[in-house]
């Protein structure tokens, strides 16, 4: 049996994002579901790796599950950090992850939803339940980036949202092998 090995890089172009006033409105809450939104206060470090696994899988984040354990536990206790996790139907369907830690913004560093959630009208509410929060900081303005690997229902639905495009860069993406993921994801 061959193994199949991750490319060595992906090329991507990443797009910087910003808001500079809050939305008017924000998204209502879909009907008859059974949806819970919860702050995560004390991370634990093998939870949120699960999280950045089960939503980024397909679309290769792998910086954070890079980190070494001491160095991502140190950053998820900053108090600059706001990390909420989205249930449907009682189990775990996506987070968003906002930093504090920019002088004058705000940033939404992750935000994606797993695929047992997509598809179902929840990813405009998502959004706009991430951006309140961002907001909720009073910050000058929020800021978001994302690349042409994410889902592609993610720029337009970022510009829909109130997000305008401020840049554009080149970036290479290591993808990480399925042996590498699955070393990562069963650390004691």
């Amino acid at each position: 049996m061959v193994k199949k090995q991750a490319p060595e890089t992906i090329p991507v172009t990443v797009t910087f994002l910003e808001m500079t006033r809050p939305p008017a409105q924000y998204a209502s809450l879909p009907y008859n579901r059974q949806i819970a939104l919860l702050r995560v206060r004390n991370i634990p470090v093998h939870y949120y790796r699960y999280l950045i696994d089960r939503v980024g899988r397909k679309w290769h984040w792998v910086n954070a599950l890079r980190l070494s354990d001491e160095e991502m536990a140190d950053g998820l206790s900053k108090p600059d950090r706001d990390i909420r996790v989205l249930y449907l139907d009682g189990a775990p369907a996506g987070f968003f992850d906002i930093k504090q830690h920019l002088p004058e913004a705000t940033e939404l560093a992750y935000f994606g939803m797993m695929d047992h959630a997509t598809g179902q009208g929840l990813g405009r509410w998502f959004l706009s339940a991430a951006i309140e929060a961002a907001w909720s900081y009073k910050p000058e303005k929020v800021v978001v980036q994302t690349c042409t690997l994410d889902h592609p229902a993610a720029l337009p639905l970022y510009q829909k949202l109130g997000f305008s495009p401020v840049g554009q860069m080149p970036e290479v993406v290591r993808p990480m092998t399925l042996e590498e993921r699955a070393a990562v994801i069963a650390r004691p």
